[in-house]
């Protein structure tokens, strides 16, 4: 153990947060400062430090345990499992980025429920009430867990002026500006088996189609109404688009309704509902 990293967990060792919230930017992981969890794979840590070229030991892990935390002697911490990347330059900083702004590619903590998985809540985060008849509880805590919460309210200017500048044909219509204004930018690491299909990841970001205006021309052409696109989803394998009366379509080289709102199309990509 180097100097750096004595001080780092003479501060923060055996600290840990046990449940997915919700951060400002990105949902934060559970993360922990043990050096000890990587005692099993020490192997691996250490192949994976030597082809680092740097000198890593040990402080943690992250992502629920997708990832493990490592700090070199001036401080610098790295973040990784197959290979390393810089998460900081100080254990302060590292610690920041991992409540506020870290990405993770962990999944949320699904838990089988019957023949399907379900994201687990407590009974006083019990926002039924709240929600109405909007969405599920289960649907709820996912959006808030990206990000989302009640009023979000986010500039749609740059995605319109990418947009329109690359092709003169995408035109935002209101129907995705409000939709956007309220769900844009938001990432959801969503797998395994849903109510009545697969759950896949999505991400709510209308750039993702920049150059493929004729794909969502085309698209808009079948179902004989204009599209804008709001994201993707099944790692890019299909578009999200949304029409001028706000109903949700989705594919890439076919195109199919799912649903005829933006609150259900979220309901169902994030449950899993055909």
């Amino acid at each position: 153990m180097h100097d750096a990293a004595r001080r780092f967990l003479s501060e923060f060792g055996g600290l840990r947060t046990d449940e997915w919230t919700p951060g400002p930017i990105m949902p934060q992981s559970p993360f922990r400062f043990d050096p000890l969890i990587t005692e099993a794979d020490s192997r691996a840590f250490a192949r994976v430090t030597n082809e680092a070229g740097i000198s890593i030991y040990p402080i943690g892990q992250a992502d629920s345990g997708e990832s493990y935390l490592g700090m070199t002697a001036n401080g610098a911490v790295y973040i990784g499992k197959d290979r390393f990347e810089l998460l900081a330059n100080t254990g302060c900083d590292a610690v920041e980025k991992l409540v506020m702004e870290q990405p993770t590619n962990a999944p949320l903590p699904f838990v089988l429920a019957g023949d399907h998985l379900a994201l687990p809540h407590r009974p006083e985060h019990d926002v039924s009430a709240e929600i109405g008849t909007r969405w599920s509880a289960e649907t709820d805590r996912v959006l808030r867990l990206a990000g989302w919460h009640p009023g979000r309210s986010v500039s749609t200017e740059e995605w319109e002026r990418v947009l329109y500048e690359e092709d003169e044909g995408f035109e935002m219509h209101d129907a995705a500006r409000r939709f956007l204004t309220e769900f844009g930018g938001l990432e959801f690491q969503v797998k395994g088996p849903g109510r009545t299909m697969g759950r896949s990841p999505f991400r709510l970001d209308p750039l993702v189609a920049k150059w493929d205006f004729e794909i969502i021309d085309v698209q808009s052409e079948e179902v004989g109404t204009y599209l804008y696109p709001i994201g993707d989803a099944a790692r890019g394998n299909f578009y999200l688009t949304m029409a001028e009366n706000g109903a949700v379509y989705h594919g890439m080289d076919y195109v199919s309704l799912l649903a005829d709102t933006g609150d259900k199309a979220l309901e169902k990509l994030i449950e899993g509902n055909k």
